[in-house]
């Protein structure tokens, strides 16, 4: 029952859309009030995509496998908390709450923008439809949450193991809040756009858009990164997978965007940034669809493997981007020639920003999709790994990060660099410090130490601003301040994190120069849906104390599968981290034991950014 009202709902969903359409477009040319008919159909696609997730969820609590999604995703053994988490853990819940957060985003928009001009909030509402339209009918055509199985099994297949966690099952709807929430920007870009009203106005409305979703992408990208860490036993926070790759594309073109819209409020300059970058924003994380669903991506994150509904993304994907482009040169029009740049101004270190984050952005997007196109074309497959992404972003960042240090000191239209005294001295602290660190590192010291003083020196002149500037500037000099304790974080990890991987037997030590790792024993425990080996090892150091670490190895009913559960302790200065695998028909253990330092300083970094973002949102509304 909770199935076919489901099914129903996306049915009634897709007609109040067309409805909506159909209205928007008779209320065009009114007078300035929206029609009641024009928000009532808004409302009601909005209740009828809750009603229909809702189902979802309910065939999934009461294992009604009937449901085909249900069945392939779902057993009763299951832990309610995973059931209900499984609803959005498969490609078809996935884009049902894709849906809802679209609808969802659209109905707040209407509620929020009563003081926008009419035509402006019609056209954003119609262009939002269109891709509402796009989603239902490739929701009921190819990916149906709802499809019905006779005669019904008694039992389902399970929830794929690693994604029955905890952080998994929150980090897809924050993750997709920042996603989709980039879809209001493209519709209210293309609006504007389309009614001439690309402004200072325009920018102050708009900036709370894009400043939620860059706080639930930020937000979204760092669970999913603290889930690989612990969860898939690869020790470390970013691995350039390629689903985590288009994560983070939006999230720079994201970040590049924000930037300009500042640009746009205070001078009414960089509105063909402003534009192309909302359009790009949305498409990449449209393009991060596709792959994943497509099933053309090898990675940990894919959901499916059709090309049905590969095509029917990349079809309307390519229609989305023809109609931005042809609002964008049809109506947008050209910049005043007359403006003026100076080297030394706010202006030009943002125009810096975006061209050192749109080199960011091309590196990512080519290491993504370089394999998928040279396996259509010559058959070859071939993976692009860290050192592809270290050789080609690595000497970039040196210079961006001096630039991020002397940028958001200058002021607009003109301006002078003060206090380069002080400047200097913290450029020689900086390098004095790297040198100290890294004097007895034999490998890259160079490249290392020229890394490191750039890291210091942005956090030295951050923590200076953030200190002296409490409350002028806040969110920015918070964001900043984040972003250098960040890189620092992240190079110092990779400088000195150590790993040790060796197979040992119950009883057995593992000894090296400053090292032993002792295999005590293993325990066994009963859990609801699966069994756990916990494996007990006592790891001596010469530079620590004593400890205990307990990994597991745990192996579900169903679907059955065996999975390497991490044991890390954490502090302040460094993670330490084991995992154990077994080794197939032996009495031998794999174990993977690795010191990974400031690794918690990471994710309190991202933390502060995403709070940098969230307050300056609330301060833009207590201003408002």
């Amino acid at each position: 029952m909770a199935s076919l009202i489901g099914y129903y709902s996306l049915i009634l969903g897709l007609l109040c859309s067309l409805l909506t359409i159909l209205y928007s477009i008779k209320n065009f040319n009114n007078n300035n009030v929206i029609k009641k008919e024009v928000l009532f159909f808004t409302f009601l696609q909005f209740f009828f995509v809750i009603i229909s997730f809702l189902g979802l969820i309910v065939s999934f609590i009461i294992s009604d496998f009937s449901n085909e999604t249900v069945y392939n995703h779902s057993h009763t053994t299951k832990p309610l908390f995973y059931k209900i988490s499984g609803t959005w853990g498969n490609h078809e819940g996935s884009l049902l709450l894709w849906l809802f957060v679209l609808t969802l985003f659209i109905f707040l928009f209407l509620l929020k923008s009563n003081n926008q001009p009419k035509k402006y909030r019609i056209l954003t509402l119609a262009f939002q439809q269109v891709i509402i339209t796009g989603f239902f009918i490739f929701l009921i055509k190819t990916s149906s949450p709802f499809n019905y199985i006779f005669p019904i099994p008694s039992e389902g297949l399970g929830l794929n193991p690693i994604l029955q966690d905890p952080a998994l099952a929150i980090h897809p709807p924050i993750l997709y809040l920042g996603y989709v929430g980039s879809s209001i920007i493209f519709s209210s870009a293309l609006a504007a756009t389309a009614s001439g009203y690309i402004s200072k106005d325009w920018a102050k409305h708009i900036k709370g858009w894009v400043l939620i979703s860059w706080f639930f992408l930020t937000l979204g990208i760092l669970l999913g990164s603290i889930w690989a860490y612990y969860e898939l036993g690869w020790g470390g926070f970013w691995f350039w997978d390629p689903v985590e790759n288009v994560s983070l594309m939006p999230w720079l073109a994201l970040t590049t965007l924000l930037h300009c819209i500042l640009a746009l409020e205070k001078r009414s300059i960089l509105t063909s940034w402003v534009i192309i970058l909302s359009i790009a924003t949305f498409t990449l994380s449209m393009c991060g669809t596709f792959l994943v669903r497509s099933g053309i991506l090898n990675s940990v994150h894919t959901f499916a493997n059709d090309p049905e509904r590969g095509l029917f993304i990349l079809i309307f994907l390519f229609f989305l981007i023809f109609l931005s482009l042809f609002i964008f040169f049809y109506f947008h029009k050209n910049e005043n020639k007359n403006f003026k740049l100076f080297l030394l101004s706010k202006e030009t270190s943002i125009l810096i920003n975006n061209w050192f984050m749109m080199y960011f952005l091309s590196v990512i997007l080519v290491g993504t999709i370089y394999p998928i196109f040279l396996e259509v074309i010559s058959s070859e497959k071939i993976s692009v790994g860290p050192p592809f992404y270290n050789k080609l972003i690595i000497p970039f960042l040196i210079p961006f990060l001096f630039a991020m240090a002397i940028g958001p000191k200058l002021k607009w239209i003109k301006s002078e660099i003060q206090n380069k005294i002080n400047l200097i001295i913290f450029l020689v602290i900086s390098f004095s410090i790297s040198f100290l660190i890294l004097k007895n590192l034999n490998d890259n010291f160079l490249l290392n130490s020229i890394l490191l003083t750039s890291a210091f020196y942005l956090f030295f002149i951050t923590t200076k601003d953030f200190m002296i500037k409490k409350i002028q500037n806040f969110s920015q000099n918070l964001a900043h301040f984040g972003f250098s304790l960040l890189i620092l974080s992240i190079l110092l990890n990779n400088i000195f994190s150590t790993e040790v991987i060796t197979n040992l037997k119950i009883g057995e030590t593992f000894k090296s120069k400053n090292l032993s790792i002792n295999f005590q024993s293993i325990d066994q425990k009963d859990e609801q849906n699966f069994k756990s080996l916990i494996g007990k090892f006592e790891i001596n150091s010469s530079k620590d104390e004593s400890i205990i670490l307990k990994p597991e190895l745990r192996i579900y009913n169903q679907p059955n599968i065996t999975t390497s559960e991490a044991d890390i302790k954490i502090s302040l200065l460094k993670d330490r981290f084991i995992t154990m695998n077994s080794v197939q028909n032996q009495n031998y253990f794999n174990i993977r034991y690795q010191v990974k330092p400031f690794m918690i300083w990471i994710w309190i970094s991202v933390l502060l950014i995403s709070f940098a973002g969230i307050s300056s949102f609330f301060r833009k509304i207590y201003e408002n």
